[in-house]
This record gives C-alpha cells, sequence and structure tokens, in this order.
C-alpha cells in the first residue's frame, strides 16, 4: 500500500514538474524585469515622474536615495552591476531588466512602453516628429569650464578686489588684507553658488522645449559678439562691465571696509552689482543644467563653476599678500581688459554654436 502511495506521488510530481517550471520561470522573470524607480526627495524631474505615476495609477518599486543611506547604497550597487559610470548616475533612474532609463522624459516613456509590452532588450531612441531626437543629452563638462573661465576673467570681479585690497592695506596690515579677500572671495563663492541653485530649481521645475535650447545658444552667441566688440571698440556704446553709473555706488561701498569680516558681509552685496556683467554665461549653463541634468551633478557642476570663477580673486590676494603692489595691479587689468574679452568673446561663441548644433 505504502509502495502505490509513494509511486503515485511520484508520477504527479513528474506530471505538475513542468507547469512548475514555467511557473517558477516566469515569476523570476517578472521579478527580474519589475521596474525598480531611484528617485530624490525634491527633485523636480522626480516630481514629474510620480506625477505620471499617480496620474495613472501605475505601480513600481520604488527607492529614495536622497534621506535614506540603504537605499543609496542599493542605488549604487544596482548601477556597479550594470556598469554605470560615476558621472552618469543620478536621479530619477529607472531599470527595467538590464536596461536603465534616466530623466523624466525617457523615464515615462520606457514606463508607457512596459506597460504595453514592448519592451525590448536594448534602450530605444525616443523620437519626436517635429523636433528630431528628444532624448536629453548630458551637459558637456567643457561647457561649464569654459563658462566658468569667462566669469572668472570679467575685469569686473578683478577691479572690486583690487579696490578692497587697495582700501584695506591703507588702513592696516597685509596678514588682514590676505584674510580680507580670501573671505571676500568665499562669499562671492556662497552668493552665486546659492543664486545658481535657486535658478537652477526654477529651470528644472518647467519643461523646456527644444527651442529653449537654441535661443540658450543664441544667447551665448550674443554675449561673445558683445565681448568681441569690447575688444575691438572698447567704451563704444556699452561694455561687458558694470555699468559706469554704479561705479561710484559701488567703490564708496567698498571702500568703507576696513576689516576681514566686514570684507565677507560685503561680497554678499557686491555679488548684486557683479551680476549684470558676469550672468550671462553663468545662466547660460544652468539653463543647460535644469534641462539636463540631476540635482546631484547639478550640484557638482556648480561648485565647480564658482571654484573656478572665484580662482583668480584668490591668486590675487595671495601674490598681494606676498608683496605685489595692488596699484601695479591695477594697471596691468586696465592694460589687458581687452584682451579679456577677446578671450570671453571667443569661449562664448564658441559655446554658443556648440550648443547650437548639439543640443
Amino acid at each position: 500500500m505504502l509502495k502505490k502511495v509513494l509511486i503515485s506521488i511520484f508520477l504527479v510530481s513528474i506530471f505538475f514538474l513542468p507547469t512548475q517550471l514555467i511557473f517558477a520561470k516566469n515569476l523570476g522573470e517578472s521579478q527580474i524585469n519589475q521596474p525598480i524607480l531611484f528617485y530624490g526627495q525634491g527633485c523636480p524631474h522626480c516630481v514629474k515622474v510620480h506625477n505620471f505615476l499617480k496620474k495613472d495609477n501605475i505601480q513600481v518599486k520604488e527607492y529614495e536615495i536622497y534621506h535614506n543611506t540603504n537605499n543609496l547604497n542599493l542605488f549604487n550597487k544596482t548601477c556597479d552591476e550594470k556598469n554605470i559610470p560615476l558621472m552618469e548616475r543620478g536621479v530619477p533612474m529607472l531599470f527595467i531588466g538590464n536596461q536603465s532609463f534616466i530623466g523624466d522624459t525617457p523615464i515615462i516613456d520606457a514606463i508607457t512602453n512596459y506597460i504595453e509590452n514592448k519592451i525590448i532588450n536594448q534602450p530605444t531612441e525616443i523620437k519626436d516628429e517635429k523636433n528630431g531626437d528628444n532624448e536629453k543629452k548630458s551637459l558637456n563638462i567643457f561647457l561649464v569650464i569654459g563658462a566658468a573661465i569667462v566669469d572668472a576673467i570679467n575685469p569686473c570681479a578683478f577691479a572690486v578686489l583690487i579696490i578692497l585690497l587697495t582700501t584695506i592695506l591703507t588702513n592696516t596690515n597685509r596678514k588682514k588684507a590676505l584674510f580680507s579677500g580670501l573671505l571676500f572671495s568665499l562669499s562671492i563663492f556662497i552668493s552665486y553658488f546659492l543664486m545658481g541653485l535657486g535658478l537652477y530649481k526654477a529651470i528644472a521645475s518647467v519643461e523646456l522645449s527644444y527651442i529653449f535650447l537654441k535661443i540658450v545658444a543664441v544667447l551665448a552667441i550674443l554675449i561673445g559678439l558683445f565681448n568681441l566688440k569690447d575688444f575691438l571698440w572698447y567704451g563704444k556704446g556699452f561694455l561687458m562691465e558694470v555699468p559706469m553709473s554704479w561705479r561710484p555706488k559701488l567703490k564708496s561701498i567698498i571702500t568703507g571696509v576696513t576689516n576681514p569680516i566686514g570684507a565677507f558681509l560685503i561680497g554678499f552685496v557686491v555679488s548684486l552689482f557683479l551680476l549684470p556683467c558676469t550672468s550671462g554665461p553663468y545662466f547660460v549653463i544652468l539653463s543647460l543644467l535644469g534641462n539636463q541634468e540631476t540635482f546631484y551633478k547639478a550640484i557638482m557642476y556648480l561648485v565647480l563653476y564658482n571654484i573656478i570663477f572665484v580662482t583668480p580673486m584668490v591668486a590675487i590676494t595671495s601674490i598681494v599678500y606676498f608683496g605685489f603692489n595692488p596699484e601695479q595691479a591695477e594697471k596691468f587689468r586696465i592694460n589687458k581688459v581687452k584682451i579679456l574679452h577677446l578671450i570671453a568673446g571667443i569661449l562664448m561663441l564658441s559655446m554658443g554654436i556648440y550648443i547650437w548644433l548639439v543640443y
């Protein structure tokens, strides 16, 4: 009797084995191909993806990485397994099987295709009939560096710092001048970084069109041409510098500084005066960041940009501390001002043409 029962169980198991294997295989594939979304709280691109999911009541596995270390570790582990380079990691990022998608538009399209059972082995390019390729391209780091150099060599920033150092050296010693210059540079860095971060969030919160990027390209070209005008006909018409009518007021503000703390505080005020002549290249980069980059990458690019921007200020402060006369520095600035505009013009013109052709 027992022998017959065992034989019956064995036969039933063999009969159901193929079905069990098929079920296990399908379950495994379902788990492997289940969409996994990594996002960050406060990321505007992530909000767009969440709004899409909520509107159509779509369920995917979600992991928040800004405030959850375990989720961040899982995100990096997943990226390592998929051989995604560090500089290409950001949120929102979606994984479906062996595929990965980054950015709101590619993710929304990928989820739509997944629901419609149109997923293939390789990611597809998203095309727009009117605008051509609608897939967002990653920002070229050389554009960031080039625009930052244009801002860094702007004669306005040089003039302001030289006035500050001359004033402080008149009333005190070189050590105080050193700390004043460094703290002034730090306040400019903080001010510009915060302004850039705010503008990035504003731009990233809206869906920018293909036409907007062309407008950004035209803006870069115009800034380049205006700087070339200042090289060829300096002082004619308008200048890509602080307006002449503002300069007496700016100088009176700076000459009231007598210590490092005052220099640090005045830097925030001075940054507002510098905006008209330094905001052009910054706006171009911020527009590209807001349209194409995730929050973490944008932060890294903003830090890099502003480090480059204040580097000449730190350098001038250092050489003045070691004995270089600020008045000699001002003479050098005046003699080379047209060359600085030439370099800025060539860089911005090249950037504008590149943005027009590539983005």
